[in-house]
């Protein structure tokens, strides 16, 4: 075996031990996180309950523009999730609810828990891929896809949604174009819409 082979068994050997070094690294949000997560709680004081998540419980008002609400679970509210790649988000509908065309630096995963929703992402190629969904039903978006879900149901509607991310990010597409400090007559001339339309957009997310 070549000393270049010997390395790479070495790496391999090197990331396998430091894999198996802890059983779980429970996070401290009273510390400050690194690029890789939270500093680890001493396992001495972890307990059942570090791994049990209660913020998808009850009932959510829905009272925003959008007819949504967003409940996440990342490891800041769920530090069990501290350093394994993963987070999640309950979607909470009112009638006519939408989750609005945004994209994530993720995938994701969603079951529908109950109602009835469209939901659907479009590719690099403009195409839309979009279904009526049911109680039970799952859907893939895949990583960075502009993606939407619409409750079209006659009653309030919940899913869950799995991201394979510490930290997904979420960028929603109208509030970015008009919800910030981007000047109307750009924001007309990228969107072709007109100065009107455009300031009634800013005027709805109050920044006209």
């Amino acid at each position: 075996m070549n000393n270049l082979a010997y390395f790479f068994v070495f790496c391999l050997l090197a990331s396998i031990s430091h894999a198996i070094e802890l059983d779980f690294c429970v996070g401290d949000p009273s510390l400050l996180r690194g690029p890789k997560g939270y500093a680890c709680k001493d396992p001495a004081s972890v307990t059942t309950d570090d791994f049990v998540y209660t913020g998808f419980r009850g009932e959510r008002t829905i009272s925003n523009v959008f007819g949504n609400n967003v409940t996440l679970a990342f490891s800041d509210a769920f530090p069990a999730l501290n350093g394994l790649g993963i987070s999640m988000a309950r979607l909470d509908f009112g009638v006519g609810g939408v989750i609005p065309l945004h994209s994530h630096r993720t995938s994701e995963v969603l079951i529908l828990a109950k109602g009835s929703i469209i939901a659907g992402f479009i590719d690099a190629n403009n195409t839309a891929f979009y279904k009526r969904l049911q109680v039970g039903d799952v859907m893939v978006f895949p990583q960075a896809m502009l993606h939407f879900q619409i409750n079209v149901g006659r009653t309030p509607a919940t899913a869950f949604v799995s991201l394979n991310g510490a930290n997904p990010a979420l960028q929603l597409t109208t509030p970015s174009l008009f919800a910030g400090n981007l000047p109307a007559d750009i924001a007309g001339q990228i969107t072709l819409l007109s100065h009107e339309e455009v300031m009634r957009m800013k005027r709805m997310f109050g920044t006209a």
